[in-house]
């Protein structure tokens, strides 16, 4: 596909495909390189890495309209970069299935331990032992109470009977 040729017509072909002005700032008035993102606060000079498929495709149809009409598009680079976005889609499918899967693994983990004595580190450093007594699923790691103490499943260091 034929790329853009200036920086000037990147940022209006890329202001097109984000809603955001031709210098490339965001509406909310935050600084070049956090285009797509409605807080300043949470802009990163990254922010051009982070756009998602929809400013993506928004920014290939930009692409195509502000086009060089002396140099039109290879419809072979435009199919190589289909392609492309495909496969970037399909990975992002399965990283969150692994993500899926690595949790459902911890969940389980977690409860195979209930009425188990455990050991784990503190925060001092120190190891405790103590006997699992109920489990909590959560957003992140799974937590056991043993002995009234939260410990989270990544602190554990040993299990027995």
């Amino acid at each position: 596909m034929t790329t853009i040729q200036s920086l000037g017509s990147l940022r209006t072909a890329l202001a097109a495909a984000t809603g955001t002005g031709a210098t490339g700032t965001t509406t909310s008035g935050g600084p070049v390189g956090t285009v797509g993102v409605d807080d300043p606060a949470k802009a990163t000079t990254d922010g051009l890495n982070n756009l998602g498929q929809d400013a993506f495709l928004k920014l290939l149809v930009a692409q195509m309209k502000y086009q060089d009409p002396s140099n039109p598009t290879d419809p072979t680079q435009f199919l190589t970069q289909t392609a492309q976005f495909t496969v970037v889609e399909k990975l992002e499918a399965l990283s969150d299935l692994n993500q899926k899967v690595l949790d459902a693994s911890n969940a389980q983990s977690a409860a195979s331990m209930l009425g188990k004595s455990v050991t784990w580190k503190d925060l001092s450093g120190a190891s405790r032992t103590g006997v699992v007594t109920a489990t909590t699923f959560g957003s992140q790691t799974p937590t056991l109470t043993v002995g009234g103490t939260s410990v989270s499943l990544d602190d554990v260091t040993a299990v027995s009977t």
